[in-house]
C-alpha cells in the first residue's frame, strides 16, 4: 500500500494511504507536527517532531557537536527535526554519468553549467542541517539547531535548452519500532527552475510579497537564475548566479536573497520575517550541496534590523538499489495534474508583476487542497486535464490577496 498525505478531518491531519489510514504512523498527529511533516518549504519533513519536553539529566542530555554552543549543559539546545530512522540505504560511490558528462573536454561554457544543473537530478539520501553562529540580540529563549534527513528523486521535468526544470519527490521507508520497515510515504517536494540569461526575476518583499524586476541583457550575460517554488508550486524566491568550474566540483553562488520563512522555522518562530542572505549549489561526482548563509531579518520596514546569522547545509548524496517506484508512479499519474498547477501560476504571475498570497483560507494552506486532488487523482487512476487546471485555477485565486498590474 502507497502512503501519500494528506486528509484533514476534526481539526487534525491524518496520514491516507490508498486503503484508508496509514498503519505505519499509530494514531492521530498533531495539526503543527503534520503540518512540519509536509510543508517544510525547501527542507525535508520532520517526520516526527523533537519532543523537547523530555527531560534529561544534563550530564546525559546536552549534545555536543561543531559550531554548536559547548558552554550550554541542558538539553536545550539539542537539536529539533528528525526522529525518525528510515531504511538502510547503500551510498553510490561511482563516479556518476551526469558527473563525468560534466568533465566532457571541447564543450561550450554553456553546455557545461546544462550538464552541471542536469547532474543534480537522480536518488538521493539527504540531511539538513541549520544552525545560528552569531546572535546579535540576546535570544528570549535557546535557539535550537534543526536536523533532518529524507531519501529524495530529483526528475528532470523540462529540458529546453536554456530553461530546466528539476522536480524533487520524496519516497520515505521508516523503521518502525518493531523494527519492520514501513510502505513508502510520498510526498511532492520543492521545485527549482533555471534559466539561462534570465532578465525578470521574481523576488521576494516581505509580508508574502512577491515583485517581478528586470535586468539589463549586460548584467545577466553568462549567468543562470534559479526559481524555488514551494510544494503547491507558489514562488519561494528567486535569484540569478554564476556557475564555475574545475576538475573537482562545479559551483553556483546567488546574490543575495530574500526568502521568507520556511516551515522549520515559521512553525517555532515569530521573532522575525525575512531570511537574508546566499545560497551556494556545488555539484560533485558522487552528489551534490546546497550551502545557505543566511541573516533572519526582523521586518521590512523597520530597515536593517537583523537578530542573528544562520548557516545551512543540505548534503544530497546519490544511492543505487533504493526503491524510488512509489514515487514514479505518483508522477505517472498526478504528474499533468502539476503540470497545470504550474501553467496557472505561470498565468498568474505573468498577469501580476506584484502579487501577495495569504497564508491560508477556511484554516487551510494553499498545499492542502492541492495535494488533495492530487490524491483523488491517485486513487481514481485518471485525470482530465480540463476540470483539473479549472479546480487549480480557482483554488490559487481564493488565495491571491493583492495583485499589481
Amino acid at each position: 500500500m502507497l502512503f501519500t498525505l494528506i486528509h484533514f478531518q476534526q481539526g487534525r491531519y491524518w496520514v491516507m494511504g490508498n486503503h484508508g489510514v496509514a498503519g505505519v504512523i499509530r494514531g492521530l498527529i498533531s495539526v503543527t507536527v503534520m503540518v512540519g511533516l509536509i510543508f517544510g518549504g525547501l527542507y525535508a519533513f520532520p517526520a516526527f517532531a523533537y519532543d523537547g519536553s523530555k527531560k534529561e539529566k544534563a550530564s546525559e542530555c546536552a549534545q555536543r557537536f561543531t559550531f554548536s554552543w559547548p558552554i550550554s549543559d541542558d538539553c536545550s539546545m539539542n537539536p529539533r527535526g528528525g526522529t525518525t530512522k528510515g531504511a538502510p540505504v547503500t551510498l553510490d560511490m561511482d563516479r556518476s554519468p551526469q558527473w563525468q558528462a560534466l568533465q566532457s573536454k571541447n564543450i561550450s561554457t554553456f553546455e557545461r553549467d546544462r550538464r552541471a544543473i542536469l547532474a543534480m537530478a537522480g536518488p538521493y539520501r539527504t540531511t539538513f542541517d541549520f544552525l545560528e553562529t552569531v546572535q546579535y540580540q540576546a535570544p528570549k529563549k535557546s535557539v535550537q539547531p534543526y536536523q533532518s534527513w529524507g531519501t529524495e528523486y530529483v526528475y528532470v521535468i523540462a529540458d529546453e535548452g536554456d530553461f530546466i526544470s528539476l522536480q524533487h519527490m520524496m519516497v520515505m521507508v521508516f523503521v518502525q519500532e518493531d523494527g519492520a520497515l514501513s510502505e513508502p510515504m510520498v510526498m511532492k517536494h520543492w521545485r527549482q527552475d533555471w534559466r539561462f540569461e534570465d532578465s525578470e526575476l521574481l523576488e521576494y518583499q516581505g509580508d508574502n510579497t512577491w515583485k517581478t524586476s528586470r535586468r539589463s541583457p549586460i548584467d545577466v550575460k553568462g549567468h543562470w537564475s534559479q526559481a524555488v517554488f514551494q510544494v503547491d508550486d507558489s514562488p519561494r524566491y528567486e535569484a540569478i548566479g554564476q556557475w564555475e568550474h574545475n576538475a573537482s566540483f562545479s559551483s553556483w553562488k546567488s546574490t543575495k536573497t530574500w526568502r521568507p520563512l520556511p516551515r522549520r522555522e515559521s512553525s517555532v518562530r515569530n521573532d522575525y520575517q525575512v531570511l537574508e542572505g546566499f545560497n551556494r549549489h556545488t555539484v560533485m561526482a558522487t552528489g551534490w550541496v546546497q550551502e545557505e548563509e543566511n541573516l533572519k531579518r526582523v521586518s521590512v520596514s523597520t530597515g536593517s534590523e537583523y537578530i542573528a546569522k544562520e548557516q545551512g547545509v543540505a548534503r544530497y548524496e546519490r544511492i543505487k538499489g533504493f526503491d524510488f517506484s512509489a514515487g514514479a508512479n505518483y508522477m505517472a499519474l498526478a504528474g499533468q495534474f502539476w503540470a497545470d498547477v504550474r501553467a496557472v501560476w505561470a498565468d498568474k504571475i505573468k498577469q501580476h508583476p506584484t502579487l501577495a498570497l495569504t497564508k491560508t483560507v477556511e484554516g487551510q494552506a494553499l498545499f492542502m487542497p492541492l495535494f488533495q486532488y492530487a490524491q483523488s487523482v491517485m486513487t481514481r487512476g485518471q485525470y482530465s486535464s480540463k476540470e483539473g487546471k479549472r479546480y487549480a485555477e480557482e483554488t490559487i485565486e481564493r488565495y491571491l490577496i493583492t495583485t499589481g498590474r
